[in-house]
């Protein structure tokens, strides 16, 4: 049972969203995991894609993956998600 149930929750989809503030402070929603992140980049796991967030003096503030919550300060110069979506996403699909 412990490993159904894992299996759901990883399963669950989580709506994503992010808040900018004064390219300092950032606040997203529907985190599935961090890949990796240091003081100039910031790499998360969405529903949507791969989010790649750099800039300099980042770091971590708050990260609840049980609710896919995160939040992050520093200088913040970049947000970047991969083309690769659930399905393929428009450039998939272009390209099959």
């Amino acid at each position: 049972m412990g490993r159904e149930s894992q299996n759901k929750k990883e399963s669950i989809s989580m709506p994503h969203g992010l808040t900018l503030q004064d390219r300092s402070r950032m606040t997203l929603s529907g985190i599935k995991d961090v890949v990796n992140f240091d003081d100039t980049q910031v790499i998360l796991n969405t529903d949507l894609g791969t989010l790649t967030i750099r800039g300099e003096r980042m770091h971590v503030d708050q990260l609840n993956l049980d609710t896919g919550d995160l939040s992050l300060t520093g200088s913040i110069e970049a947000m970047e998600y991969d083309d690769v979506i659930r399905g393929g996403g428009f450039l998939g699909r272009l390209f099959r």
